[in-house]
């Protein structure tokens, strides 16, 4: 009996250790080109450069235009269109009511009737844990805590001074990348035997632009490269690189690295490339070559760096091209933890672990989409976005904006900078994608916008576009 006890440990400890640890890592805010290994000139990440030299970037990686959709979709695997939940807040954020259509409601909370990512993955046997921005809801059985995590604190607002849910000692002037780095790591090193699943949503780089001033002070006199030029922002994307290096240096001293997934990415576009625009939307980065910024459905807004190290199964130092997106993050993770997908849940995206093996791979699907029934707003009645809805397959892109049923198609490959419309020079492909985009939205039941029957002009004492009361304050979402 002694020696069965002892083989069943044995065999269940083995069984632990074979299931990779998986460590997602999420920046906010964090532009395509705002990491060196993505093209900047400017900001210094030689942590994630580092991970890049010994992993696989993704290049063609798309999230939402705004941060909470994006979680709502990494959590459940499904699109906004589904969920409910696409953009941030109510509608009555921005002025609609001067335009010609009135946004469909907004979910501002993930419904508790879906299985999200880290129950899948607890009921696959992993330890879980979760430390910074949810924006999903906090209160009651919509905090994280709640909802799959062993271990959940939620940070967000400010990067001094910090409030945290529930309550969480630290030092005065602690910097909340820090913070949140030191949570993390200490829950690595009590899991270390493993498997343990770890979600770091970082608040940085999100405004308010606060940072170390000993890292503001290494870029003050260094010159500025295209509209990367922010000594402050810098510093932050400084403090986002050194948390991925703290990780990356506590998987290597306690010898995990080699059965751990990380992997590094951010949640939307930068704050940047609204003025090319006609926008007033206060850059601080630039997306330069791609369009716009956070808020939009170009480029700028959508496309996320991404880089996966997963020692003997990605190859270093490698690139892959594929559209993949933020609904494929769940298969991928269950695919990794040998998990079960939920009873009657659909999972809209596809594992990912094809791309990782092998970067010149290719997925089932032909096409992945977006739908923005609303409204983003900007300074001075000028909008990041009005109601469009996207569809990309291989390399082109075919938008379909609401208001008045405009078509703009790009051949991203030939245009990454969505310059030259093709729809009507390409009318054949713009109208079989503009179908396709139609099947999809009538498939998943997605929510229109409607009329605006009652077109009021802007108030101009109501900012001009942003919107109004508490939404005003959140602007820039």
């Amino acid at each position: 009996m002694k020696f069965l006890i002892a083989f069943l440990l044995c065999a269940t400890a083995s069984f632990a250790a074979s299931k990779p640890n998986i460590i997602f890592i999420l920046a906010d805010d964090l532009g395509y080109t705002d990491v060196a290994c993505f093209g900047s000139k400017y900001y210094e990440t030689p942590n994630i450069d580092k991970l890049a030299t010994q992993g696989m970037k993704l290049t063609s990686h798309h999230h939402c235009q705004n941060c909470q959709p994006t979680r709502a979709a990494l959590m459940s695997g499904q699109y906004g269109a589904r969920t409910g939940v696409y953009t941030v807040g109510g509608i009555g954020r921005f002025e609609w009511e001067s335009r010609p259509l009135r946004p469909a409601d907004n979910v501002t909370e993930l419904p508790l009737d879906r299985v999200i990512l880290p129950q899948a993955l607890k009921s696959a046997g992993y330890a879980t844990a979760m430390f910074g921005k949810w924006h999903l809801g906090e209160k009651g059985d919509y905090h994280p805590g709640k909802r799959g995590f062993d271990e959940a604190i939620v940070s967000m607002g400010q990067h001094f001074d910090f409030a945290t849910n529930p309550k969480t000692p630290y030092d005065k002037g602690t910097y909340l990348a820090d913070f949140l780095t030191d949570m993390a790591v200490d829950f690595i090193q009590r899991h270390k035997d493993g498997p343990f699943f770890l979600y770091l949503p970082h608040f940085g780089v999100h405004s308010p632009h606060q940072a170390k001033e000993d890292l503001i002070a290494k870029f003050k006199d260094k010159p500025p490269v295209g509209g990367h030029n922010s000594p402050v922002y810098a510093a932050m994307i400084a403090s986002v690189d050194e948390s991925v290096g703290r990780v990356m240096k506590t998987l290597d001293e306690l010898k995990l690295a080699d059965n751990t997934v990380l992997i590094f990415t951010s949640d939307n576009g930068g704050v940047g490339g609204y003025e090319r625009e006609g926008i007033q939307g206060g850059s601080i980065t630039d997306n330069a070559p791609l369009r716009n910024g956070k808020g939009s459905l170009y480029e700028g807004g959508t496309r996320e760096p991404f880089i996966v190290r997963w020692p003997s199964v990605t190859k270093a130092g490698t690139s892959c091209g594929v559209n993949t997106a933020h609904v494929d993050i769940y298969p991928t993770f269950l695919e990794i933890a040998g998990g079960t997908p939920p009873a009657n849940q659909v999972l809209d995206g596809e594992s990912l672990v094809p791309l990782f093996k092998d970067g010149s791979a290719n997925l089932k699907r032909t096409a992945i989409f977006q739908h923005f029934p609303g409204y983003l707003g900007a300074g001075n009645n000028t909008w990041r976005t009005t109601p469009v809805a996207t569809i990309t397959s291989g390399d082109w892109k075919l938008m379909e904006f609401m208001e008045d049923k405009h078509l703009e198609l790009y051949n991203l490959r030939e245009d990454i900078g969505e310059r030259n419309n093709l729809a009507a020079s390409n009318a054949d492909r713009a109208k079989a994608l503009v179908d396709q985009l139609h099947a999809w939205q009538t498939e998943i039941k997605a929510p229109m916008p409607t009329p605006n029957t009652d077109i009021k002009p802007v108030d101009s004492t109501k900012g001009k576009g942003k919107g109004k009361g508490k939404g005003k304050k959140k602007a820039k979402e």
